[in-house]
C-alpha cells in the first residue's frame, strides 16, 4: 500500500475562474489544446447546484485480497487509507477516488465527510458509492458519485491502496493537484498545467457567448451570432462598451 507526499496545489484564482467557466466550457476549451475527452463518466451529481473547481487529492481502491487486508470496520484505522487522504485536505479541495465502479463499497460515510468538510473540502468524486446519504447530501459538500450503499468501504470486494498517486477514475487520468471542475453537467479534469490557458480561452469565449445569447433572445440569426461570425464582431465590440467590459 501506498501513501506519498502532500501535492502541488495551483493557483486558488485559477480554480475559481474555472468555477465559474464550468465543466462543459472547460471541456470544450480543452480539446482545443489535445485533450479529447476529459470527462468522467460514471459519477453523477447528487447536491444540484453545487459548482466547485479545484485540486485533486486521490484515492485509489483496489480488489480486495485478504492476506493484504483483512481488519474489520474499526480495526487498525491507521491502515484505512481512505482516511489518509482525508488527512490531507485543505480548502478548496476535491477528493477523486477510483472505486473500480463497484456498487457495494461505501467509500466514504457521513464521519468521514463531515470531517473533509470541517477541513474546507469542496466535494468529492467517486467512480462508486458513498453510505449515509441521507445526512452526507445535508453537508453543503459537492457529491459526484454512482450510488450510495449502506456497506462501509472494505465490507465487501475492495481495499483503499494508494493516496496521492495517478489513477484512473473510470478510464480518466488524474494526476494528483489536477483541477477537477465538477457540477450539474459532470466532471472534467484539468490538467494543472493548462488551467492557466484554459481561463484565458474560456474567459473570450464565455464573453461573446453572452452577447450571442442576448442577440439570440432577440430572434437574432442562429447562423450569425453563434457561433460568432466576423461580420457581427463590431456589434459585439459595441456591445462589450455598453456593458463596460
Amino acid at each position: 500500500m501506498t501513501h506519498t507526499s502532500d501535492i502541488v496545489r495551483p493557483p486558488k484564482h485559477l480554480c475559481e475562474a474555472l468555477a465559474r467557466i464550468g465543466s462543459a466550457t472547460a471541456s470544450g476549451t480543452l480539446t482545443h489544446f489535445g485533450i479529447r475527452d476529459p470527462h468522467i463518466r460514471g459519477p453523477l451529481p447528487r447536491t444540484p447546484g453545487k459548482a466547485i473547481a479545484g485540486p485533486a487529492l486521490t484515492l485509489q481502491m483496489m480488489p480486495k485480497r485478504e492476506d493484504l487486508y483483512g481488519d474489520n470496520e474499526y480495526g487498525d484505522v491507521e491502515k484505512q487509507l481512505h482516511r489518509h487522504v482525508l488527512y490531507h485536505a485543505q480548502s478548496g479541495d476535491v477528493v477523486v477516488v477510483d472505486a473500480r465502479g463497484e456498487m457495494s463499497a461505501g467509500i466514504f460515510g457521513e464521519m468521514m465527510l463531515t470531517y473533509f468538510k470541517g477541513r474546507g473540502g469542496a466535494g468529492v468524486v467517486i467512480d462508486g458509492c458513498i453510505r449515509d446519504y441521507p445526512k452526507a447530501k445535508d453537508l453543503d459538500l459537492g457529491l459526484w458519485i454512482r450510488g450510495t450503499t449502506p456497506n462501509f468501504h472494505t465490507q465487501t470486494v475492495l481495499f483503499p491502496f494508494a493516496v496521492n498517486v495517478p489513477i484512473a477514475c473510470n478510464n480518466v487520468l488524474v494526476m494528483p493537484g489536477d483541477i477537477i471542475v465538477a457540477d450539474d453537467d459532470g466532471v472534467v479534469v484539468v490538467p494543472a498545467k493548462l488551467a492557466e490557458k484554459v481561463v484565458e480561452e474560456a474567459s473570450s469565449h464565455a464573453e461573446w457567448e453572452d452577447f450571442s445569447r442576448y442577440m439570440l433572445s432577440q430572434g437574432g440569426d442562429l447562423r450569425k451570432y453563434y457561433p460568432l461570425r466576423e461580420d457581427a464582431r463590431p456589434e459585439y465590440e459595441a456591445w462589450k462598451k455598453t456593458q463596460g467590459r
